[in-house]
């Protein structure tokens, strides 16, 4: 669904070519998967080799958390790969998503929408869980939302990580913010991860029920008018933002970056 496809901490990353129901992507070990519709189905024990893909196709989808990852394929072109092919460097790359892990006001069955609140402890340890599950997967940019609970977990999972690069936020909202935040040391600069965190990425606006427990709200309105607020595409919240408009915005920004 849209609505938490939008919470997720982004990044892309370098992927193989493989030509059959396993492959072997250069350094990052032998994995096994199995089709599905639109692309290869990975379970979370087989995450261990590195990024995977169709040999159909240039660009696949990681999607990772504390109890699934999955792999589909995102767009499809042409191609002629041969053994010869798959030795060759490509610029090929994947995108992994990762749902932020359980928040304040998840804990307590709060809409939360674009109200800025942190991890709880399990957040914490569900964060670092799905970094384990990525952590043999080579990271080159990290994208969030401008929401705590993203970035928190971008950062935790990312500690993780086997080639210990450090996920350093870019701070561009003034000339002086940018200058402040410089790396002098290009030896450092090449074991940094840039973090770019853009409000197009936030959660959407839940308008009047941020801040309302679920439970009382479908007590009060009904649960039929509570779950047309929160699954319908086209209808929003009282005063606040529908998945339509929401995707408008996320879907924008990730054609453009």
């Amino acid at each position: 669904m849209a609505a938490t496809t939008l919470n997720q901490s982004v990044g892309t990353l370098r992927s193989c070519r493989v030509n059959g129901n396993s492959g072997l992507c250069p350094d990052y070990g032998h994995v096994s998967f199995r089709p599905v519709s639109k692309g290869f189905k990975v379970d979370v024990g087989l995450l261990r080799g590195g990024s995977f893909c169709s040999r159909k196709t240039s660009t696949c989808v990681i999607q990772a958390s504390a109890s699934q990852a999955t792999v589909f394929d995102e767009a499809s072109a042409p191609s002629s790969a041969t053994t010869s092919d798959s030795n060759k460097k490509t610029s090929e790359a994947a995108l992994i998503l990762i749902r932020h892990g359980e928040s304040m006001w998840n804990e307590k069955n709060l809409f939360t929408g674009c109200v800025d609140v942190p991890l709880t402890n399990k957040g914490v340890e569900e964060a670092v869980e799905a970094g384990k599950r990525i952590s043999n997967i080579p990271v080159d940019m990290i994208y969030t939302s401008a929401l705590i609970r993203a970035q928190m977990t971008a950062m935790l999972a990312m500690t993780q990580h086997r080639r210990k690069k450090v996920p350093t936020i870019i701070h561009e909202e003034s000339e002086q913010a940018g200058a402040w935040s410089q790396i002098f040391s290009e030896d450092t600069s090449m074991q940094c991860i840039p973090v770019v965190t853009a409000w197009q990425l936030n959660e959407r606006m839940y308008g009047e029920l941020q801040g309302l427990n679920k439970q009382e709200t479908a007590d009060k309105y009904g649960s039929e008018q509570v779950h047309e607020w929160r699954r319908s595409y086209d209808i929003p919240p009282p005063n606040g933002e529908s998945l339509e408009m929401c995707a408008e915005r996320a879907v924008a920004y990730f054609t453009e970056h």
